[in-house]
């Protein structure tokens, strides 16, 4: 039988997708981003969804299950955002997630959060998060780690708590990053797709002539923040870090690397198309299945779901360890 698990803040279901990819079952999932919850229901067929704030739900009504997964919204520890950390209403969903977790006593947890959650500001916050999953009975492992040494086509950093409840006596290694002649490029995951891509349509609103599922990609001009940088990555390289904006998605690998003009500002290349990357290629990168559906009214929509989710291949990678350690 395979290990029961409930999934908080479950998104799109990156997460659980790479658990199931190890053989996990997923029976009870939770999200309440009314946005995303056709696009869970249609990829995860088996699993009930819980469409309430993790706030407001009682620990009696979560199943039980043999490990609990999740990663609070990032938005508050973010680098980009505004850097609330703790003090963010939704960075106190770890507390939550703790909540819940003391009550249910899995056998195992895994919480997913931004490398931002690190920054020095935050150093109490991150402390006493850590005391408080010990406090709750596990023994915690806790480590940042990069996507791309686990098989995803992305610089993505992130940082991982994983805990084993103490009376188990698990010694827990987190798997060791793979050879650098297997990671993963642009090359690898989009050739394919190259030339076949649609513009979305005026407002972001999705284009029906799309050949590919969700092949589209926002329209429109680039801020001075976007421009203050060069979002290019060539072929032979991991993409940029996978956002959570359409405004802030890598441009496609086709066009040369961005011109510096002075600190803080490049340019584009005249007589080069530079394209953001579509919803389909983003997906492509966090290692989503092209049959994986993102349903969605607005393009923005899909670029949120893909770009807050966890790398697939990343997820799949650590589930495996800790089924390992388990068994």
């Amino acid at each position: 039988m395979p290990y029961k698990i409930v999934s908080f803040f479950a998104g799109a279901g990156g997460l659980d997708l790479g658990f199931e990819k190890a053989g996990f079952s997923i029976d009870w999932a939770n999200e309440f981003d009314k946005d995303i919850w056709a696009t869970y229901k249609k990829n995860h067929p088996k699993a009930y969804l819980d469409q309430r704030s993790i706030i407001d739900i009682p620990e009696n009504e979560v199943p039980e299950c043999e490990g609990i997964i999740g990663g609070p919204p990032c938005q508050s520890w973010s680098e980009a955002g505004s850097q609330k950390g703790i003090k963010d209403k939704r960075g106190k969903l770890f507390f939550d997630f703790i909540r819940i977790l003391k009550v249910k006593k899995p056998k195992f947890f895994l919480a997913e959060n931004v490398s931002g959650m690190q920054h020095e500001r935050h150093k109490s916050a991150l402390n006493n998060i850590k005391k408080m999953f010990r406090e709750a009975g596990y023994d915690l492992y806790y480590q940042m780690m990069n996507a791309v040494d686990y098989g995803s086509a992305q610089d993505r950093k992130r940082v991982i708590f994983i805990g084993f409840r103490s009376d188990l006596n698990i010694k827990y290694k987190f798997p060791l990053p793979i050879p650098r002649k297997d990671k993963k490029v642009l090359k690898d995951i989009l050739l394919d797709l190259d030339g076949k891509a649609v513009p979305a349509l005026d407002k972001q609103k999705p284009n029906p002539n799309v050949k590919i599922l969700n092949h589209e990609y926002m329209i429109g001009g680039f801020s001075s923040m976007y421009m203050s940088r060069n979002r290019v990555r060539s072929w032979n390289e991991p993409s940029f870090t996978i956002q959570a904006g359409g405004r802030h998605a890598p441009i496609h690998p086709n066009a040369p690397k961005m011109e510096k003009i002075e600190k803080d500002e490049f340019k584009f290349i005249k007589g080069h198309e530079y394209r953001r990357l579509s919803v389909r290629e983003c997906a492509r990168i966090q290692g989503f299945p092209d049959n994986f559906e993102f349903i969605y009214k607005n393009v923005t929509t899909g670029y949120k779901m893909i770009g807050n989710a966890v790398s697939v291949p990343f997820a799949t990678a650590i589930a495996l360890s800790i089924k390992k350690h388990l068994e």
